[in-house]
């Protein structure tokens, strides 16, 4: 077992040596080596922070109005009640642990239009049962008062992208359409509603096509997709709520999840960040040579000091500890400021909301704004890469003033 107290002097002798009778040369390395870390731990932290924040965000949008949804099999032989008003389903849904709230919800397609615009704007339907007025809702809610009929115009709420697209306000008029399938074929409905409010969720798919109506009202016009939307207390409850939904419901309903629902897309974003990681990580990679050059340059000035220190008696692998703590301290200071002046950039950039999209490019992206979010597993993995190369690096210079020889070192100019 090594004595600690026989290996304390070396950090104290690395310090001396980092910073002690200095040339304008080693001065000028060091500078190059904080500055070269610091700007590939910058990269790599906005980066992961970049992708941490987008991948959340898309996440929260697709869970927003259920992390898990509950519909019936095409060919299930259920009951004349279900997915009914009298259907006991929601509340046995609504029963499980962890389940916060579970909401009817049916979809149709169709088309909206201004009054004497031929041209329409497709749009998906989503017809839910009123909230009592007043009371706070999701985005794709709405209480009573805004989906009322008023001089026999139903009410409906539009996603605040679209409402732009069509040029309306509030309590504009607007033509529906709906298409309604029916054994004779395709049928469509028209409907004048008028526009009660706006909604934005922030994600695209959502603001630039939805529209929300009454349930009542969309099931007489058409023979809509019924289901149930299922949120739970945290993503966390997801998996055990999704198992006793399966079991609860039986084998006549699909019971499916975000995750489920979307594999491709959460897969390639685990990939792309990490992908990141390695890329921005040659730049951490580079840097080190310029931790390397340090310690060349820090090794040739101090080489008379180094062998006075071997003839002393310092073993060589202590003389190797100096020169590896030297290289590390520089690492350590130059990952330190890059992390710390990455989290300030991450948090500048989401707080202005600096990165936007218009509607056009976040019909891609899906969300009009990327956050930054600056996680710990990110920061440490960042710091450990960082560190771990910088070890690297320095092992082979420190290695090189180990095998110096005392003589040729005290005759050395």
């Amino acid at each position: 077992m090594v004595d600690g107290r026989r290996w304390r002097w070396v950090g104290e002798l690395a310090g001396r040596f980092l910073w002690g009778g200095r040339s304008r040369l080693l001065v000028g390395t060091i500078r190059a080596a904080l500055l070269s870390t610091a700007l590939g731990v910058i990269a790599m932290t906005v980066a992961m922070a970049l992708m941490s924040g987008y991948t959340e965000e898309v996440r929260g949008k697709l869970v927003e109005n259920g992390a898990i949804v509950v519909y019936p099999q095409l060919f299930g032989g259920l009951d004349e009640d279900a997915l009914g008003p009298g259907d006991p389903r929601p509340g046995e849904l609504a029963a499980l642990p962890g389940v916060r709230s579970v909401t009817r919800a049916v979809y149709a397609q169709g088309s909206l239009s201004k009054l004497g615009d031929p041209e329409g704007v497709d749009v998906v339907l989503r017809g839910i049962e009123p909230l009592p007025e007043h009371t706070a809702s999701r985005p794709l809610q709405a209480d009573s008062a805004e989906l009322e009929e008023r001089q026999g115009l139903p009410g409906v709420v539009l996603g605040r992208t679209l409402a732009r697209r069509l040029g309306v306000g509030s309590e504009d008029s607007l033509k529906l359409v709906v298409v309604s399938l029916e054994p004779t074929g395709p049928r469509f409905r028209y409907l004048g509603v008028r526009v009660s409010g706006t909604f934005e969720t922030g994600f695209s798919e959502f603001d630039r096509s939805h529209v929300v109506i009454d349930s009542e009202v969309l099931e007489r016009l058409a023979a809509p997709t019924v289901l149930y939307e299922v949120l739970t207390d945290d993503l966390d409850a997801v998996d055990r709520v999704y198992e006793q939904a399966r079991e609860r419901l039986g084998p006549n309903w699909v019971v499916t999840d975000w995750r489920r629902q979307n594999p491709g897309l959460f897969t390639a974003l685990r990939l792309q960040k990490w992908a990141l990681f390695l890329i921005l990580g040659l730049i951490v990679v580079v840097s080190t040579f310029n931790v390397a050059s340090t310690l060349v340059v820090l090794v040739r000035e101090k080489t008379r000091d180094v062998g006075v220190l071997a003839a002393l008696g310092v073993r060589p692998r202590q003389l190797q500890g100096v020169f590896v703590l030297c290289g590390l301290f520089l690492g350590s200071v130059g990952t330190g400021l890059g992390l710390a002046i990455g989290a300030a950039i991450a948090w500048t950039l989401t707080t202005f909301r600096l990165i936007r999209f218009d509607s056009e490019v976040a019909a891609i992206y899906f969300i009009d704004a990327v956050p930054f979010d600056v996680r710990g597993v990110d920061v440490a993995a960042v710091a450990a890469f960082a560190l771990l190369v910088t070890l690297l690096a320095s092992w082979l210079p420190a290695r090189r003033a180990s095998r110096i020889e005392p003589a040729a070192a005290l005759r050395y100019e």
